[in-house]
């Protein structure tokens, strides 16, 4: 445990101080984290001893989740979404139900020995987005601001939004051959897990803003005090509900829309903290990935497995957005360059981590075609993320 330890201490170290450099070229962090994790993992040079099904990956991997889930729904600007809701809106409520089926439909061509619900698991892990994974697009100003604020908003509210339902799809799956009906699984899912993490997170929320509030008044806290409550009260919301038996992941997102809503005047400063914190859980849970997971499911890829990854990317994702932002006045060129820039990463991740805890029918097929098309999407999103941002913006100064 210590010689993992160190040695994920020496590489944040030496990575933090390249970190600047590296924002500006092609290779950004994850595509770093992924390698370095491959190397120094178990099929590589051995450094780093991480097997994915670990208790440690998982609870690092969920933290990290929680924590973003937390921290992306608190920087929710109500007052901006108003104005600029029609395209992550659309992207939201019509593209992302689409993805996920559109992605259904190819993985019961593909994998026809799966059931529904397992191929339904899959297509909901691989339809969030992640708007890290495209940083040279969503804050690249030549890019056009609804562009920009339609990607970032989508990524930073669909993981929110598939959380619910995988563990719906996971429940359903857990509760077949239980004599249940498939209904009654889904309602006691919905009204006791959503129903508790919906209250937990609330709960956790309105009372941590109203302190913050009342110490901040005071001048009770500042400095780099400012992010450690953030993050301290996203891990209660998620520990709570756990516990309680409910999803601290639904905690965690509406916790944090409220918590943003309630501390709008202050929510900036309080957040910037919490969000590094964000950033380093996520350089772990990145370099573990690569270390236990990203071969130590390789001889399971075939040529199913690379096409459902190669259409994920593509079709599954570009054809639901070119439908769904029709009548908004979008041109082509923006519809092709919305629906390009869906990157996989880090809800996909955890959601791997969690898929591999069930015992689902089929499980490693669906671990291992969510990890190729996360790495997919990490070499071709991160590869072409400062180019085509370059090519769109001058098209549309043309």
């Amino acid at each position: 445990m210590y010689e993992n330890l160190a040695i994920l201490a020496i590489f944040a170290f030496l990575y933090s101080v390249v970190s600047g450099r590296l924002d500006r070229t092609p290779v950004n962090g994850a595509v770093v984290y992924l390698v370095f994790g491959v190397i120094a993992g178990p099929v590589g040079l051995g450094f780093l001893d991480l097997s994915i099904g670990t208790e440690g990956i998982r609870l690092v991997a969920e933290l990290t989740l929680a924590l973003v889930l937390f921290t992306d729904a608190s920087n929710a600007n109500f007052a901006v979404l108003r104005r600029v809701f029609r395209l992550p809106g659309r992207l939201l409520l019509v593209g992302l139900p689409l993805t996920i089926l559109f992605g259904m439909a190819v993985g019961f061509v593909l994998f026809p020995e799966l059931g529904w619900i397992e191929i339904a698991v899959l297509a909901t892990m691989l339809a969030p987005t992640d708007a890290a994974l495209g940083k040279a697009v969503v804050s690249n100003p030549a890019v056009p601001a609804t562009v920009r604020q339609g990607l970032n908003v989508e990524s930073g509210f669909n993981d929110g939004i598939c959380v619910p339902i995988l563990f719906t799809f996971l429940a359903l799956a857990s509760g077949e051959g239980a004599g249940e009906s498939q209904g009654a699984i889904a309602l006691h899912f919905l009204t006791h897990e959503v129903g508790i993490g919906l209250g937990v997170g609330l709960g956790f929320a309105a009372t941590g803003a109203w302190l913050l509030r009342r110490a901040a008044d005071r001048g009770w806290i500042e400095g780099p005090w400012l992010g450690i409550p953030i993050a301290a009260l996203a891990f209660a919301c998620f520990t709570t509900a756990q516990s309680t038996g409910g999803s601290g992941f639904i905690a965690c997102f509406c916790g944090g829309l409220a918590f943003g809503a309630l501390t709008s005047e202050r929510k900036v400063a309080v957040l910037e903290g919490a969000e590094t914190i964000g950033e380093a859980l996520s350089l772990l849970t990145w370099v573990a990935f690569g270390a236990a997971a990203v071969l130590q499911y390789g001889g399971e890829v075939d040529w199913r497995v690379v096409s459902y990854a190669v259409l994920s990317l593509t079709v599954v994702r570009m054809l639901p957005v070119f439908l769904c932002v029709t009548g908004l006045g979008v041109s082509t060129d923006a519809k092709l360059f919305l629906g390009w820039f869906g990157p996989r990463g880090l809800a996909s991740i955890v959601f791997v981590v969690i898929v591999g805890g069930h015992d689902l029918p089929g499980g490693e097929t669906l671990i291992t075609t969510v990890i190729v098309t996360v790495v997919l999407s990490i070499l071709a999103h991160g590869l072409t993320a400062n180019p085509l941002s370059t090519v769109f913006a001058a098209r549309r100064e043309a």
